[in-house]
């Protein structure tokens, strides 16, 4: 048995039984993949998968076990690997992430800047995505750190640490109704056609039970993932926009009116998740503090070593988050 068959089951497993893909993930040939799959099978003596001619069709349940130890081993190879770069010492490596448009674009640009200046030959990937396909990502060992906001649901493997708390604000061209309002009501704001987010429409915080809770039933004009869609579709008379507090740049929306809605909905906190058990290098750790200050090397050590999501979230009971306007 060899680590190099059980990267390519991993891969098998992780492009939905397909081979084709597998070997392009690898970029090795999809002979070279079946072939390396046939002879680990032969030598477990039961089959990993059901096939229906060259298809893969299905896991095996004894095979479902099988991939399961694969991905760990697999796990644990890269945690050996880590290691042996920490001790050398040389501040190179790499850095994946993974998280939404809000944070690349917005929160993430002077955090990135200040890291490549204390390490530039680390390899910074950076990977947008909605929270489905962030908790994709870190399911598949593709990022070491998710960044996030709310779905903690999607990423049961995954140490969350909290970074800090916003807020949504509201949107308006200059001359719109609500543009002089001093202090918007939710039955004021129910009046009009309404352009936000799509993850603003689910979970117990989101804009439908806060609508509801008021007896109303929002007109939803437009959803979209990405702040700056949003605020295009404003500019375009389509409705009022609700958007994260730090998607509102006052040079860049400067034809825009931003107004204040902390008191119709509640705090949001972003943060940041790695792995179970993985090991962190030393600039992952600097990086995390660069986002969070009170995430020091100590506090994300007790994080990761904490039995319980429920006891992780007591490490930070009487933490003050910061505030991101």
């Amino acid at each position: 048995m060899k680590l190099q068959q059980l990267r390519y089951l991993a891969a098998i497993a992780e492009n939905d039984l397909n081979i084709t893909a597998a070997a392009e993930r690898l970029h090795t040939s999809q002979p070279g993949v079946s072939k390396q799959l046939k002879q680990l099978e032969d030598e477990l003596g039961f089959p990993i998968f059901l096939r229906q001619g060259r298809n893969l069709t299905r896991v095996t349940p004894a095979g479902k076990r099988v991939i399961e130890r694969a991905q760990r081993i697999l796990k644990e190879v890269q945690s050996i690997k880590r290691l042996a770069d920490e001790q050398k010492g040389d501040g190179r490596g790499s850095l994946s992430i993974g998280t939404t448009h809000t944070q690349a674009r917005y929160v993430l640009p002077p955090v990135i800047r200040k890291f490549r200046e204390r390490y530039p030959d680390v390899e910074l990937h950076l990977h947008q995505g909605t929270s489905e396909q962030i908790a994709d990502m870190a399911a598949r060992d593709r990022i070491d750190f998710a960044i996030n906001t709310g779905s903690q649901d999607l990423f049961s493997n995954l140490v969350l640490l909290p970074c800090y708390r916003w807020h949504r604000r509201i949107v308006v061209p200059y001359g719109h109704p609500l543009a002089n309002e001093s202090k918007i009501t939710i039955e004021t704001l129910g009046k009009y056609p309404i352009v936000t987010y799509v993850f603003g429409f689910s979970g117990p915080s989101s804009l439908q039970q806060i609508f509801a809770r008021a007896g109303i039933t929002p007109h939803v004009a437009l959803t979209a993932r990405d702040a700056d869609v949003i605020k295009t579709y404003v500019r375009l008379g389509f409705g009022v926009g609700i958007v994260a507090s730090m998607a509102v740049d006052p040079r860049e929306d400067a034809d825009l009116v931003s107004i204040d809605a902390s008191h119709l909905f509640p705090w949001h906190v972003t943060w940041a998740g790695y792995p179970q058990g993985a090991l962190l290098r030393g600039y992952m750790y600097e990086f995390l503090q660069l986002l969070a200050p009170h995430l020091s090397k100590r506090l994300v050590d007790r994080a990761g070593n904490a039995a319980t999501p429920q006891d992780v979230e007591g490490l930070f009971a009487d933490v003050e988050l910061p505030v991101y306007r």
